[in-house]
């Protein structure tokens, strides 16, 4: 997983597509909180926000 990044944050900077990190980021924290809400209690929290 760190191997990853570190080849993603190589690709960004060599390519100047640095503008792409704060898109990356979000899709991931949004894919963390779909993961997370998938058979929990936190799920019916979640669900309130939107």
């Amino acid at each position: 997983m760190l191997e990853f990044i570190q080849d993603l944050w190589a690709f960004l900077r060599v390519r100047k597509k640095i503008w792409l990190l704060p898109i990356i980021i979000i899709l991931a924290l949004l894919g963390a909180i779909v993961v997370a809400t998938q058979q929990s209690s936190l799920a019916t929290f979640i669900y309130t926000l939107f």
